[in-house]
C-alpha cells in the first residue's frame, strides 16, 4: 500500500497545523491580551487606591473665562508622608498644567509656599496631608493681592521688611582681614529664634492690624528688627536708629497682642513675646528720672 499523501491531504494539514506564520500571529494576539489584562488591572487598582480630595482656589485675570474666582477639585493618589505641596505638584503635573503656585526648596527653608490651608496660614511643604481633615482646602495667603491661583503679590510685605534696615551696621570691623566678628554664646541664644525667620509672610497674613493699617510694618518686620537690635555686634548708633523705627504708632505699638502670628509661624518663633520685649526697650529708652 502506498503511503504517499494526496495534494488535498497536504493542504488540509497545512491549514490546521501550526505554521511559523500562525505561531507569530498567536504570540501577537497573546501579547495584546496581556496588555488588555494589565490595563484592566491598573484601572481597578486606581479605583481601589486611597485618594485625597483637594479643593484649590483658582483665579486668572488674563483669561476671561477664569476671571471669576472659583475652586477646582483634584483627587490625588495618597502616599504616606505626602505633604500639601506634594499633592499640588501631582495635581499640576497630572491634571492641570496651568495650576500656579510658588515653591522651591521643599524643606521649609525658602518660605516660598506660604498658603492658607484649611483655614490657617501654613507652609505647603511642611503640612502633612495625614494631619488634615478632608477635603483639603488650599487658598492663597489672605489679605494680599492675588496674582494668579495661589500666587500673591509680596511686594508690600518686603517693603515692610526693608523699612527696618534688616542688615548689620557695626561701628567698626575686626582689624584682621580674616578675623571674624565674635558673638557670645549667650547673645547667640537670645537671637537664635528670631534669626530663623524665612520671610514666608504667614505671620503678617494672620495679623489683623496689618490688614487695617497699611503703614503698620507688621510682625515679621518687627522680629527682624529685634534680631538686629539685640545682636551685640550691632553698632550703638544703628541700634538707636532701629529702635526709633520700631518705637512708633505704626511700629510695635500697633500690635494688639493677639498671638495669631506666633500661632501660625512655621519656625516656632515667639513673635508676640519678642514684640513685647521691643515695647519694653522703647519704654526704657524714653524713661526720664529728672
Amino acid at each position: 500500500m502506498s503511503s504517499q499523501q494526496t495534494p488535498s491531504e497536504t493542504e488540509e494539514k497545512s491549514d490546521t497545523g501550526s505554521s511559523p506564520e500562525q505561531q507569530r500571529l498567536d504570540k501577537k494576539q497573546n501579547r495584546a491580551n496581556e496588555r488588555e489584562a494589565q490595563a484592566a488591572a491598573d484601572t481597578q487598582s486606581s479605583a481601589d487606591e486611597e485618594t485625597t480630595l483637594l479643593k484649590v482656589f483658582r483665579y486668572d485675570p488674563d483669561v476671561e473665562a477664569k476671571q471669576e474666582p472659583r475652586f477646582d477639585d483634584f483627587h490625588v493618589p495618597y502616599e504616606k508622608g505626602m505633604t500639601v505641596l506634594d499633592a499640588l505638584i501631582y495635581a499640576r503635573d497630572h491634571f492641570d498644567s496651568s495650576l500656579t503656585f510658588r515653591h522651591s526648596c521643599q524643606m521649609a527653608v525658602c518660605g516660598s509656599d506660604g498658603l492658607f490651608i484649611n483655614g490657617s496660614q501654613r507652609l505647603g511643604c511642611q503640612t502633612q496631608i495625614s494631619d488634615l481633615n478632608e477635603p483639603v482646602r488650599v487658598e492663597p495667603l489672605p489679605h494680599e493681592p492675588v496674582i494668579k491661583d495661589l500666587v500673591v503679590d509680596m511686594d508690600r510685605f518686603f517693603e515692610r521688611m526693608e523699612s527696618i534696615e534688616p542688615y548689620f551696621q557695626p561701628d567698626e570691623l575686626p582689624e584682621g582681614e580674616l578675623e571674624e566678628q565674635r558673638q557670645s554664646p549667650e547673645n547667640r541664644e537670645k537671637i537664635k529664634m528670631a534669626s530663623r525667620c524665612i520671610q514666608c509672610g504667614c505671620c503678617t497674613s494672620s495679623c489683623n492690624p496689618s490688614q487695617f493699617d497699611d503703614e503698620y510694618i507688621g510682625p515679621a518686620a518687627i522680629v527682624k528688627g529685634y534680631r538686629f537690635y539685640m545682636d551685640e555686634r550691632e553698632g550703638d548708633d544703628a541700634r538707636e536708629r532701629r529702635l526709633e523705627l520700631l518705637d512708633r504708632k505704626h511700629g510695635v505699638w500697633q500690635c494688639h497682642t493677639q498671638f495669631s502670628c506666633t500661632t501660625v509661624c512655621p519656625k516656632d518663633i515667639p513673635i508676640t513675646e519678642e514684640i513685647q520685649e521691643m515695647k519694653r526697650e522703647s519704654v526704657k529708652q524714653n524713661l526720664k528720672f529728672w
